[in-house]
């Protein structure tokens, strides 16, 4: 804690700095950009807005699309969280402002600028922002999301697995820095994942693995 305190100090001049505002503002645009329904238009002809569960994230992709289609997304999605936040660390350093710009990917895939702030989940931005920021505890958190879904078969309990760890792992690993991001991410994971909590608590979620909609033909 006394680290963060310290971070916070020395490097509050950050949030004046042009270059710094202009990264949130490149990372928010381009969390913004929804590969995966560019991925499904374009290779798949269907609207994830309008087919299946309505999200544009991986999952929703990879039972409408084909699971290639769904991994594409998965790395899409991460990459535009990871870039920005690399570029912050090598340009500024300091874990807690290199995670505001991975906040503003975030938001950027949750609130998309070209969505009419609408968006997706934004776990797989998660992954790609902490990949560059905290890689160890965000290896346990993913070991622990892909355990959950290889015991229970649903994603979403995955998600909310990752997301939960995560914050935990910071605080016993580091960087500290990255903990009030990790907690915010958690409360927005929760939040959107609130349909999948109520149907995860009625027993009525779909497995991973149980295809809930029909897969649509890829185009030649």
């Amino acid at each position: 804690m006394k680290a963060l305190l310290e971070s916070l100090t020395v490097n509050s001049d950050l949030l004046s700095r042009p270059l710094f505002l202009v990264l949130c503002f490149a990372a928010y645009l381009l969390g913004s950009v929804p590969f995966g329904l560019v991925i499904a238009k374009i290779f798949c002809r269907i609207d994830l807005r309008t087919s299946g569960s309505g999200n544009i994230g991986t999952t929703n992709v990879a039972r409408l699309c084909g699971l290639h289609f769904g991994i594409i997304t998965l790395f899409c999605d991460a990459f535009k969280g990871a870039l920005p936040v690399y570029l912050a660390l090598r340009f500024f350093p300091s874990v807690l402002y290199a995670s505001l710009v991975g906040l503003c990917a975030i938001l950027g895939h949750l609130y998309s600028l070209f969505l009419r702030f609408k968006g997706g989940k934004a776990v797989a931005t998660t992954v790609g922002v902490f990949l560059p920021l905290a890689l160890l505890p965000l290896l346990i958190s993913g070991l622990s999301c892909l355990l959950a879904i290889a015991l229970s078969g649903f994603v979403s309990l995955g998600s909310l697995v990752l997301a939960a760890v995560l914050p935990v792992c910071l605080w016993l690993l580091g960087p500290l820095e990255a903990l009030p991001l990790s907690l915010l991410v958690w409360f927005l994971v929760v939040f959107k994942h609130r349909e999948n909590i109520r149907r995860l608590i009625r027993g009525e979620e779909k497995t991973f693995l149980r295809k809930k909609y029909p897969t649509a033909e890829p185009r030649d």
